[in-house]
């Protein structure tokens, strides 16, 4: 068997040194740890293989902010519909062909 020597003791000056990671993060994420379906990490994992390579998380980070969108556009045009619709004052038959308008017309 063969031994491998230790490596003599050194001294390595660390007054200069600073705490944290080596790589910086890129502004405007943060790292966590997720737990997430087999059923969905396989999805994103297969649509960036078909893709021809890739990053799955961002991918996965791309569909969250899409939801993100989408919510927040439906939330919004259903406010939109809701403030028109009250502010028509409760009204009903208010088009031309409806069956309130039309008796209306035919009462007169």
């Amino acid at each position: 068997m063969r031994t491998i020597a230790a490596e003599p003791y050194r001294d390595i000056d660390f007054s200069r040194a600073k705490r944290g990671p080596v790589v910086k993060q890129e502004p405007g994420k943060t790292k966590i740890s997720i737990r997430l379906d087999n059923t969905a990490l396989e999805y994103f994992r297969a649509v960036v293989e078909r893709a021809g390579g890739g990053n799955y998380q961002s991918l996965i980070n791309e569909a969250l902010l899409t939801h993100i969108h989408q919510r927040s556009m439906l939330e919004a045009v259903r406010q939109v519909v809701k403030e028109e619709l009250s502010g028509a004052g409760g009204r009903r038959g208010l088009t031309a062909g409806s069956t309130a308008t039309t008796r209306k017309r035919a009462a007169r």
